[in-house]
């Protein structure tokens, strides 16, 4: 595999998550703008080696839950699957991973 991964030497995957305020509760637009600072910080350490993150709100249901970029370009979902797939995942994998850990920053940020 590292064979593969001289050309994206240095390169890692932005993936912007846009977070729905419902999922915070009923009050839950009064809270997504401090959520979304407590979720970027945790979630920075996850696939720290080949990704950076942006976790925001979602405020604007036109625009996608989930979104890769890689040098400032976005990328089409079977880009992003050849890209996870160099790290042995798949895009369907890595949202699943990431909605579960997201439903637990959100228990641990309700609890607070």
């Amino acid at each position: 595999m590292k064979a593969v991964l001289p050309k994206l030497q240095g390169k890692k995957l932005t993936v912007t998550y846009r977070v729905e305020p419902g999922c915070l509760g009923p009050d839950g637009k009064d809270k997504i703008d401090e959520f979304c600072i407590y979720a970027q910080l945790q979630v920075l350490l996850l696939d720290l080696d080949y990704v950076n993150w942006n976790i925001i709100p979602r405020n604007d249901k036109s625009l996608p839950e989930l979104e890769f970029d890689l040098d400032g370009k976005r990328m089409s979902d079977s880009q992003a699957e050849r890209y996870f797939s160099l790290f042995g995942k798949s895009v369907d994998d890595f949202d699943a991973s990431l909605s579960d850990e997201l439903s637990i920053f959100i228990d641990g940020f309700l609890a607070r």
